[in-house]
């Protein structure tokens, strides 16, 4: 499942192109949307290290509050607590700023179960937009206050928000947030087509770069065919396998977790995944395989690390043993732009 990206930061750095904080922060948000995790990081990365002044309080807000769940993504909790303390400074903040920070803080909250605190920050977003900026779209604050609701058991409460995130979504005609709705829907109520609601949320997303979301869909539906018996086994384990390969080059660890565990209750091991097999290389190892993967041949590769070419050879067989691929060309596809 890959994600389309937005020119990765790698890619923009080896062109030697001179980007403003401003369109950083743009390719961070879509590369986010996409699901290339580690793209977006990169760029949202680039775009706070600008000076304070290059980007408004709304733009950094919306850094903070997106490399938030960036972080969360991969399960990288103490990196999404400094974060989270920056975004304590725009709370205060009238409108879309405090909104947005308001977001963020309660999606940190809820990933470290403080969920009395998750749903008091989303219950102060309403109160800070006007009419026009309640956009599901913009900050789809509702399905988080559903999912916060049911955890706290208010089911009915949890049902109402998705249903409204829905409605207004579907006014919209935007896919996103329409496959977001679906999905909340599907997990708060319980008196639902679940299964069928998780389809529609699948169709949504064809052809749109939303490979996390997809993801994230196809894993509750893997779940509802493996263990509501509501579908054959062999579709579920393709749904996992495929969340799986996702996950494990994104090294989005608490998503990838729960795929296992799914596998595991079906009797089936685990693949190797990108994230873990790039773990088993030496750092000389990973060094050689990003610059090869980037195109440079053997003797530039040497010439950049002052290595002897013999070494970078070396070095390559045993990336590629270890990798299971056999050439330059599926180093590149395997590894990619931002290994």
């Amino acid at each position: 499942m890959a994600s389309p990206q937005a020119g990765s930061a790698s890619e923009v750095a080896k062109r030697g192109a001179i980007l403003d904080p401003a369109e950083l922060l743009s390719r961070g948000l879509l590369n986010s949307r996409a699901g290339a995790i580690g793209a977006a990081l990169g760029y949202l990365t680039q775009a706070g290290e600008a000076a304070e002044d290059a980007l408004d309080d709304q733009q950094r807000a919306t850094l903070l509050a997106t490399t938030l769940d960036c972080r969360l993504a991969r399960g990288e909790l103490n990196e999404a607590r400094t974060v989270g303390d920056r975004l304590g400074a725009y709370l205060d903040r009238p409108g879309l700023t405090g909104a947005t920070a308001h977001y963020g803080r309660g999606e940190l909250c809820a990933a470290v179960n403080e969920i009395e605190l998750a749903s008091g920050h989303f219950a102060r977003i309403p109160r800070l937009l006007d009419p026009g900026e309640d956009v599901p779209d913009t900050i789809p604050w509702r399905t988080a206050a559903a999912l916060a609701a049911v955890r706290l058991g208010h089911r009915v409460e949890g049902t109402a928000l998705a249903r409204e995130h829905l409605t207004l979504a579907g006014a919209t005609g935007a896919p996103y947030p329409i496959a977001l709705g679906l999905r909340t829907l599907a997990t708060v109520d319980a008196h639902t087509d679940r299964s069928s609601l998780l389809r529609q949320a699948l169709d949504e997303l064809d052809g749109v770069p939303a490979a996390r979301l997809q993801a994230q869909i196809e894993t509750d539906l893997a779940g509802l065919l493996l263990l509501g018996g509501d579908g054959d086994a062999a579709e579920g384990l393709a749904l996992l396998r495929a969340a799986e390969t996702y996950a494990g080059n994104e090294n989005l660890w608490p998503l990838l977790g729960r795929v296992r565990r799914l596998l595991s209750r079906m009797g089936e091991e685990p693949l190797p995944v990108l994230g873990e097999t790039l773990a088993s290389l030496t750092a000389a190892e990973q060094r050689v395989a990003r610059l090869a993967a980037t195109g440079l041949t053997n003797r530039e590769i040497a010439d950049r690390l002052v290595v002897t070419v013999k070494a970078v050879e070396w070095h390559l067989s045993h990336v590629y043993r270890k990798l299971g691929i056999h050439s330059r060309g599926a180093l590149a596809s395997t590894l990619g732009p931002d290994a």
